[in-house]
């Protein structure tokens, strides 16, 4: 469900109460373990951890990359962690981290689905936030890109 909120704080008070408090507890997670240089902001209705413009402005589509985003959606909630996608290593290890757990893993390409709060493993969240650095994700987006034409 996309929010047309422009500020986190309208975004969560849209929410039913019960999402509220599960989305509020995975922003706090995320918050304590995001490393320096990200940013909290509102982007395509979800609240966003992006790369300012001011940091990194040549991205392909002119907005800020995101290393991850909270979102409510309509059967769900979700964790969209694109830090880890396209990193085959970081994804085995949140795969492998999260089976140490003993919680079920819902996972699409790149996000964590959750109907619960206490369906996830919020430790392996911050950990999986605060692995990824500013410096690393940037690298990582323009290795991706590959070459660009001038």
């Amino acid at each position: 469900m996309r929010s047309d909120a422009s500020s986190v704080a309208e975004y969560l008070a849209e929410l039913p109460p019960d999402r509220r408090e599960a989305i509020t507890t995975v922003r706090q997670v995320i918050l304590d373990h995001l490393p320096p240089g990200f940013e909290e902001a509102m982007q395509y209705g979800m609240i966003s951890y992006v790369v300012p413009l001011e940091r990194y402005p040549n991205t392909y589509n002119g907005q800020p990359l995101a290393v991850a985003s909270l979102a409510n959606q309509k059967n769900h909630m979700a964790i969209y962690l694109t830090g880890v996608y396209g990193d085959d290593g970081a994804q085995d290890w949140l795969r492998q981290r999260w089976a140490t757990t003993g919680k079920k893993l819902d996972m699409g390409k790149s996000c964590l689905r959750f109907k619960r709060l206490e369906d996830l493993a919020l430790d392996v969240v911050g950990e999986a936030i605060e692995r990824t650095s500013l410096e690393s994700f940037v690298a990582a987006y323009e290795r991706a890109r590959g070459p660009r034409r001038t």
